[in-house]
């Protein structure tokens, strides 16, 4: 009795309806890394400008805000970042064997060309705003900041319709050197971002048979960390 007349109060203070809390789980589990079905379709403006707004409204550590965004329209730049993909990809192609080997071959690991548009997000880690706040024990916090930037753009871009892979098969080297990325800042991911035709109801990598989600009870520990997820 108790328990329901905490959970009563709770919900009488909920901001969101049942059914915009149901959006959000929705388009959580609907996500997902897209690398194909691009369309021949440049963003709208505004559209775009409302993903970068979701990305640049992320939490960041102190409120720094280290996130920093390339958008890369031109075919040139995209052609060359895709000459450096076909060098990694090959190299990481090498690295395995037999059906493994044939797997990786046969996936379908980026859109660079076929997305009208790609997103490359950096980090400023060396950024004084913020002021320290939270990065004295943990300086790596500035990157998580921008990591949550990219995941918040990820989850708008999917309520928009819109498809987003990540690419991390790139010399990150001569990826700075084509974008002309400043030393100190910090290379965190490059998306491929467009409309697409359809969106996969599991995960490519899941449907090649490269790999299975597991269970969310076998990642979770309780009070102490108990092994979890271990192979």
């Amino acid at each position: 009795m108790v328990e329901s007349v905490v959970i009563n109060e709770v919900n009488r203070h909920q901001d969101f309806s049942d059914s915009e809390r149901e959006a959000v789980y929705r388009v959580i589990d609907a996500r997902r890394d897209v690398r194909r079905g691009f369309m021949d379709l440049p963003l709208p403006t505004n559209l775009l400008n409302r993903l970068l707004a979701a990305a640049h409204s992320a939490p960041s550590v102190g409120l720094m805000q280290p996130s920093r965004f390339i958008v890369i329209r031109d075919f040139d730049v995209r052609k060359s970042v895709h000459d450096i993909f076909k060098s990694a990809n090959y190299q990481a192609a090498a690295s395995y064997e037999g059906e493994r080997r044939e797997q990786y071959v046969n996936l379908k690991l980026e859109g660079i060309l076929e997305a009208p548009q790609n997103l490359c997000v950096l980090c400023d880690p060396c950024s004084d705003r913020g002021h320290k706040l939270g990065r004295h024990t943990m300086p790596e916090a500035a990157l998580y900041s921008t990591v949550c930037a990219i995941q918040n753009l990820w989850l708008a871009a999917r309520a928009e319709g819109v498809g987003v892979g990540w690419v991390s098969i790139l010399d990150p080297e001569r990826l700075r050197e084509v974008l002309n990325i400043p030393a100190h800042f910090a290379l965190v991911a490059y998306l491929c971002i467009g409309y697409v035709n359809h969106f996969a109801l599991e995960p490519d990598l899941e449907r090649g048979g490269w790999e299975k989600r597991v269970p969310l009870e076998t990642v979770v520990s309780f009070d102490r960390y108990s092994g979890a997820g271990e192979r």
